[in-house]
């Protein structure tokens, strides 16, 4: 544990964030695989309404810095292509 005050804040502050951080890309993870089982089950229909929310999903976390920017756009031309491919 630190000694000097700014130190002990910089780790709450730190444990917050991750808590945070880890919200976000777990909710991310899950809307992810909810459109991969929409796409796996052949559901057109569910898989076109899921990709909006995917993709906003994946853009929200690239602006809260979780994913990178190229990252995010690997994973949305992936989803596109396999929605595409349905």
């Amino acid at each position: 544990m630190p000694n000097i005050k700014s130190a002990e804040k910089r780790v709450l502050v730190t444990e917050k964030k991750t808590l945070e951080n880890k919200a976000v890309k777990s909710a991310l993870k899950t809307q992810i695989k909810k459109f991969l089982a929409a796409v796996d089950a052949g559901n057109k229909e569910q898989a076109a309404y899921l990709y909006p929310e995917t993709v906003s999903a994946i853009d929200s976390a690239v602006t809260k810095g979780i994913l990178h920017k190229n990252n995010a756009a690997n994973k949305k031309a992936k989803l596109a292509k396999k929605l595409a491919a349905l």
